[in-house]
């Protein structure tokens, strides 16, 4: 580790380098760091990386769930719900079953069993994957919701089932019932745990007497614990880390204060885009291993095998896309449904090719032990790595380098174009703030507003819709009263968020935002 420590600075910078010419040529830069760390694999004299899953599955998943967790809107998730349940766990498995079907019929050797421990490896798309490549084109908030919540729970389930196709693979048997029992534990356990934690966590930063410093380190230790807790006890981490991920993001309102809350922003972004660069580049750093273990069958082969699943994981995508869309104009008659219009087929068909597998597949993979309980090798663990290998590249590759050009052609806002833009939604409660700020003023503070001009030249400001007033200009008395104004409009704000999906949540956080940037500029007052 010591020896190569000059070495891994310099991976960290050329991740850096690597994200700037992502960010200049506008491409998805997990596409650029997998084929990056794929031609530096193949340098002369370049330390061979041997990676533990469970420095994925431990080090890297946690805080990058977790960090998921916070950005994503609950309303949208919730608005979603049925359709990005059912991708998350239901296609997920028939993915993992059709996986199982073609690896069982087409490659030698691999038994039902091991056809399905493979499925469950390659069957969760990767979030961050999607997430980097819809930065750079303007996708609908209906499409990116649904990715969004989807990327959060379909890791948990695949998961499960690559457990359990673990087990029928070293015990060579399957009980329905023990697994239908130990699915519902993994799911109600993590969820159950992780909702502890949050909990737990909450009354720790809102009772003890942290400072912003011990928020910040908490908030890192927090999804550890999740995730290890959960684990221990036999059920999902995945869903540990999801569940009390958003509770605590749905509630960082109550129990941090505006310090901590910009200052937790600013860590985590610098910890998710460090953690995100590491974890593509490792994943092509790692083929000269995964290729020395292929044993005998030959590269081209392997290669065919690794195509002939992409090819299947693509299929079964479309398919459940267009099959969603299909179940949701028959329910919209019976039930009430998120969105009653017909997508038509340009919608479903973006979310069918934002399948790209990325660093859960990878960390399954490699958690796969070389022997079976008993001793003997476990059987087709080296192809299985290199498919999940071949699966990676290739969807990041081609739906990952074509995704932004299908979704400039389709041009989606034709039948996702009643929502009003961000952008005058940010403006249209701009003013609305105005109004409940004066409101709150002349209702609370009629005579401070009549003895303070610097009181008066804020209102002002505010009837006329013109600049912020400035924080600095206010004396000791008006300063409280500003801050009594700021805490107003948060709840007017919060309380508009629960009313209704008038108001996008991305929208309402932004001027959150602006409200803690203000509090903050007050305490240097």
């Amino acid at each position: 580790m010591i020896d190569n420590f000059p070495f891994y600075l310099c991976l960290v910078i050329t991740i850096l380098l690597l994200i700037m010419l992502a960010n200049k040529i506008k491409i998805a830069y997990p596409v650029l760091l997998v084929a990056a760390g794929l031609l530096i694999s193949f340098i002369p004299g370049i330390p061979e990386l041997h990676i533990e899953s469970e420095l994925i599955f431990v080090i890297f998943l946690p805080p990058l769930l977790y960090d998921a967790a916070w950005q994503i809107s609950w309303k949208e998730l919730w608005h979603w719900r049925r359709i990005i349940s059912s991708f998350a766990f239901i296609i997920v498995f028939f993915t993992a079953l059709a996986v199982a079907l073609a690896a069982n019929h087409f490659i030698p050797g691999f038994s039902l069993a091991l056809g399905f421990l493979l499925g469950g490896i390659v069957s969760p798309p990767d979030a961050v994957s999607a997430g980097a490549i819809l930065k750079f084109v303007k996708v609908p908030k209906t499409i990116s919701s649904i990715l969004e919540g989807e990327s959060l729970l379909n890791d948990a389930s695949s998961l499960i089932i690559f457990r359990f196709a673990m087990i029928a693979v070293g015990t060579g048997q399957f009980i329905w019932y023990q697994a239908a029992l130990s699915f519902v534990w993994m799911l109600l356990g993590g969820v159950g745990s992780g909702l502890l934690i949050g909990w737990l966590m909450m009354n720790v930063h809102k009772f003890l007497p942290t400072d912003a410093n011990m928020d910040i380190i908490l908030t890192l230790v927090t999804p550890y614990a999740m995730y290890i807790t959960a684990e221990e006890i036999g059920a999902s981490g995945v869903l540990a880390v999801v569940a009390g991920g958003l509770l605590l993001s749905n509630r960082r309102l109550r129990f941090l204060n505006s310090t901590s809350r910009l200052r937790n922003v600013n860590v985590w972004e610098s910890l998710s885009f460090i953690l995100n660069g590491l974890v593509f580049m490792l994943i092509g750093l790692d083929l000269s291993q995964i290729t020395a273990e292929l044993g005998d069958v030959s590269l081209t082969t392997a290669i065919g095998y690794g195509l002939l699943i992409t090819l299947v994981l693509v299929v079964m995508r479309l398919i459940s896309a267009y099959g969603a869309v299909v179940f949701t104009l028959i329910a919209r008659n019976y039930i009430t449904v998120a969105d009653s219009r017909n997508p038509g087929v340009k919608g479903p068909f973006v979310i069918g090719w934002a399948g790209m597998r990325g660093v859960v597949s990878l960390a399954a993979a490699l958690s796969i032990p070389a022997t079976l309980p008993g001793g003997a090798a476990f059987p087709e663990r080296s192809l299985i790595l290199f498919i999940t290998f071949v699966v990676i590249l290739s969807t990041l590759l081609i739906q990952g380098l074509t995704l932004p050009v299908i979704i400039k052609r389709l041009n989606l806002t034709d039948v996702y174009n009643d929502q009003p833009k961000e952008e005058e939604q940010y403006l249209d409660l701009k003013i609305q703030l105005k109004e409940v700020a004066l409101d709150y003023l002349h209702h609370n503070y009629q005579k401070e507003l009549e003895q303070h001009p610097a009181l008066q030249q804020m209102a002002q400001k505010w009837q006329l819709h013109s600049t912020e007033p400035d924080a600095a200009e206010l004396t000791h008395q008006p300063k409280e009263i500003y801050q009594n104004i700021l805490e107003e409009q948060r709840r007017w704000l919060i309380q508009k968020n629960h009313d209704g999906n008038k108001y996008s949540e991305d929208v309402i956080r932004r001027h959150l935002l602006f409200l803690d940037l203000e509090e903050e500029k007050m305490s240097f007052i």
